[in-house]
């Protein structure tokens, strides 16, 4: 899940101000770009650049030496007003970005509320029209669609969804990504070669390359998310009869998906199920002679590709500041932030990810797939507990 607790002030707006100078980041003003005509809980292990000597990923660009094109915020509408946020993403991965968005503003204040995406839209929907919320933040698509299914969610405006491609918003506008995260399956270099881990996710229980340890995390949210895809696109019937596979094969369970991601470098497992950025992170502490790496699934629930984002609530005192707001997350500086401190792929299509991973368009996720449908959890929480997994 998405972020633990974690503090924000003048030092981490500062750190931020001196990695986008770094950046380079350019505002293209007066391009054909939205909004360029200025009017308009996953666990925390970021790792600040200066804990790697070489950037983790493309190798597009080292850390200091990055040109980020896109729309400044110096190019958005200012935003004042009070801003009730209720934050699915943990304090320790975005407070720094929403203090220096407070921080830019003199007449904006923030109020954001931390918790688990699926407990804030909960408690949303207990608090009805008497909610002080603003704006839903949250760690995945499912928790956005979640709101949108029960009307607690604003159109926003066409100038801010033209900022991300149509796959990464709701057809209806309610909401929008803002970085995403692609399913993975981190090997150890040691034991397999990328050529042993299968590009079909449903052939997993049957490979003898996994024989040497595989891990997955069921209480992880974007783990359930790609069950719930599996359902979607294989059927129950196949996915039960998978999930009974890999017990068989002896997957082991952790906590989180860094631990399985730290278990593949340690060589505990050979392999396992996590979003990309949680190897990142461990290549990013350890160095790139870790023997971890990247792979990919093509065209099945295992290539999900999710996002965070965010929504007006049908609460919002101010629908104008709300929308703004939302507009900042997809900023030239917010998109370099969550490649460079979240390891997530920028959304923006001006904003290229950091890390030596394919870009968005040469990932194979599932096209039957509607992000908005991840929502439908409950029949997934009871195969996996029917099935022993929880």
């Amino acid at each position: 899940m998405d972020g633990a607790s974690g503090t924000s002030g003048g030092p981490s707006r500062r750190r931020f101000l001196e990695a986008a100078a770094a950046a380079g980041i350019i505002g293209v003003a007066g391009c054909n770009t939205p909004g360029s005509d200025g009017t308009a809980t996953e666990t925390s292990t970021a790792t600040p650049a200066a804990e790697s000597s070489e950037q983790i990923g493309s190798g597009r660009s080292p850390f200091g030496d990055r040109t980020v094109s896109g729309v400044s915020m110096s190019e958005m509408p200012d935003l004042s007003g009070e801003l009730t946020l209720y934050s699915g993403r943990g304090e320790a991965l975005v407070g720094e970005l929403i203090s220096y968005i407070e921080d830019l503003y003199p007449d904006l204040t923030v109020r954001p509320l931390y918790n688990n995406a699926a407990e804030l839209v909960s408690q949303l929907e207990t608090e009805g029209q008497n909610s002080p919320g603003d704006v839903f933040y949250s760690v995945n698509a499912g928790a956005l669609g979640a709101l949108e299914n029960r009307g607690r969610t604003q159109s926003l405006p066409q100038d801010v969804l033209e900022f991300v491609p149509q796959n990464f918003r709701a057809d209806s506008g309610a909401w929008i990504g803002t970085s995403g995260r692609a399913r993975s399956v981190p090997y150890n270099t040691d034991v397999l070669s990328a050529s042993d881990v299968p590009t079909d996710i449903m052939s997993f229980p049957d490979e003898s390359a996994f024989e040497d340890g595989f891990g997955w995390a069921p209480t992880y949210s974007s783990f359930q998310a790609f069950i719930t895809a599996m359902r979607l696109l294989e059927g129950e019937s196949a996915t039960r009869e998978w999930l009974t596979g890999m017990q068989e094969l002896g997957a082991s369970q952790y906590g989180d998906e860094f631990q399985v991601a730290r278990a593949v470098a340690d060589g505990e497992i050979s392999a396992g199920l996590t979003n990309h950025y949680y190897i990142q992170r461990v290549l990013a502490r350890r160095g790139l002679s870790a023997p971890v790496r990247t792979a990919f699934t093509q065209n099945d629930a295992g290539a999900i590709f999710n996002v965070a984002g965010a929504c007006v609530l049908d609460t919002a005192a101010d629908t104008t500041l709300a929308a703004n707001f939302v507009r900042h997350l997809l900023s030239a500086e917010a998109q370099d932030y969550f490649a460079r401190t979240t390891f997530e792929y920028p959304l923006v299509p001006a904003v290229e990810p950091i890390g030596r991973l394919p870009t968005i368009d040469e990932l194979n996720p599932p096209e039957e797939i509607d992000l908005s449908q991840l929502s439908d959890l409950e029949a997934t929480i009871d195969l996996l507990r029917e099935t022993g997994v929880l």
